[in-house]
């Protein structure tokens, strides 16, 4: 069985089966060869709103549905992720520029994730606690209803499925709204693999859309929790929105990661660690490690190093060659990549690698002699692009690391474990990883930044998705009817 035939859901979106939307359609393009490989139906906020209603009303009897019934599904998913990872796969890579290898990455996560919700679908939803009156006294948590997903382009399926899963298992129904470049990889996948999977009709709705569909979801009323995955610009929009409808909204935003090189790091797994941390998926993560901070003994091998790994990674279509790094997602994203990059240089920095592109493939970049007011060190780039600082003492490192608005990912490598341990200490991050890069994420782990980088550990892990996607109630029975005296 073909899982994403095509003629399934051209120029439809996925709500109370597939359907043409109000919207329109739009093209599915390859951005390594501009090619239209598919058309998606494109919601507008009539669609929304029809889905949320719909996802309300369905949502009920989901709720109602034994915990191990609703287990059973997400366990199936998980099966079907795994059994259709290759035709997946093929569409992460010619739909979102994927090498095969970060593609198979998406589909196994994807997988782990339904196998963690099926198990979340289980959890102890309660306790009881302690009352002063003759009577029993409960906590516990019950489905908000309806979740409302915004999810991006760059891992478009890891950054959907990762909300989608555990808000199911809990009982919630759910409108994903993928973004529309990415739509068939992040969006009308999961709709199929939860179709094949058993869940009831109207349970999920997915519904590709542009800035108007994602207001749209965020204030309507029948949405009372949104899961949103984007840019920090766009976040503020959405929590203000969300702030407004008094609804709330977790929020998982850009960063500027920090990559700390102390001067007994191994050099050569340093350098490979920062290629991989920079240049993975075109730099297009938000954990990206987007400024180098390395001791001033090790800095300029470092920098030496990393640009002559940098010259030789191969770039181009990674469904016909076996590259490195695949293209950015559009002329837009490129264009903004470059500038940050040529203005860099125009105000002193050197182009120690890179800085050239052919149509939307960018060459690995590195920045030498790099400031903070550096453009691109200074600002989430987006790109494959890695400028390098050095630092003296530790202070200094740790006032470099913490001079930025943004709080999610943190790497120190080093041999000495205990000092980075201690480094890390001083650093506001929501992830810290010793010896690693900044890139990295497990569907047991809790993940979210702080600062512009959201709103905390929203996603992932048993005890963030219950925090997540239940509302919590306090419930109180006794045998008789308490006497008053008025």
């Amino acid at each position: 069985m073909k899982l994403l035939d095509t003629t399934t859901w051209h120029g439809m979106v996925f709500s109370d089966g597939w359907a043409k939307p109000d919207g329109g359609d739009a093209a599915v393009v390859a951005p390594a060869t501009g090619d239209e490989i598919g058309r998606i139906g494109i919601g507008n906020p009539a669609d929304i709103a029809r889905a949320a209603r719909r996802a309300a009303d369905a949502q009920s009897a989901w709720a109602a549905t034994p915990f191990s019934a609703r287990a059973a599904v997400l366990r199936r998913a998980g099966q079907l992720w795994e059994q259709h990872a290759s035709e997946v796969g093929d569409w992460l890579v010619r739909e979102a520029g994927s090498i095969p290898p970060k593609a198979g990455v998406e589909t196994e996560t994807a997988a782990q994730e339904c196998y963690e919700a099926a198990s979340l679908a289980s959890e102890s939803l309660g306790e009881v606690i302690p009352t002063a009156q003759p009577r029993l006294s409960l906590v516990r948590r019950l489905p908000v209803g309806v979740v409302g997903v915004v999810s991006p382009f760059n891992f478009p399926l890891i950054l959907a499925i990762r909300s989608v899963a555990p808000a199911l298992a809990l009982g919630n129904a759910v409108v994903l709204k993928p973004d529309p470049r990415t739509a068939v990889s992040g969006g009308l996948a999961i709709a199929r693999i939860f179709e094949e999977a058993g869940l009831p009709e109207g349970v999920l709705h997915v519904i590709p859309g542009g800035a108007d569909a994602g207001e749209a979801l965020v204030a309507d009323p029948h949405v009372p929790v949104i899961s949103f995955t984007g840019s920090t610009a766009a976040g503020r929009k959405v929590g203000e929105i969300a702030a407004r409808h008094l609804k709330r909204a977790h929020l998982e935003l850009g960063g500027n990661s920090a990559l700390i090189v102390l001067d007994d790091a191994d050099l050569d797994l340093a350098v490979s660690a920062g290629a991989w941390g920079s240049f993975l998926h075109q730099g297009q993560i938000c954990m990206t490690t987007g400024r180098h901070l390395v001791h001033e003994s090790l800095a300029e091998e470092y920098i030496a190093r990393l640009a002559e790994k940098a010259g030789h990674l191969p770039v181009g279509d990674p469904a016909t060659e076996q590259v490195a790094l695949g293209p950015i997602i559009d002329e837009r994203q490129r264009d903004k990549i470059h500038s940050l990059v040529t203005a860099s240089v125009d105000a002193g920095a050197r182009l120690a690698a890179g800085g050239t592109y052919d149509n939307l493939f960018y060459r690995p970049t590195v920045l030498a002699d790099v400031t903070p007011a550096t453009p691109a060190y200074a600002q989430e780039v987006f790109g494959p692009v890695a400028p390098v600082m050095s630092f003296g003492e530790l202070d200094e490192a740790v006032a470099l690391a913490r001079n930025t608005e943004y709080g999610l990912s943190l790497g120190i490598l080093g041999r000495d474990v205990m000092r980075a341990l201690a480094l890390a200490e001083r650093i506001p991050s929501g992830i810290v990883h010793v010896n690693d890069q900044t890139v990295g994420d497990e569907a047991v782990a809790p993940f979210g930044g702080v600062g512009a980088s959201g709103t905390g550990s929203r996603f992932g892990g048993a005890r963030a998705n219950l925090e997540a996607f239940t509302d919590t109630q306090w419930l109180t029975m006794q045998g008789a009817i308490t006497p008053y005296p008025f």
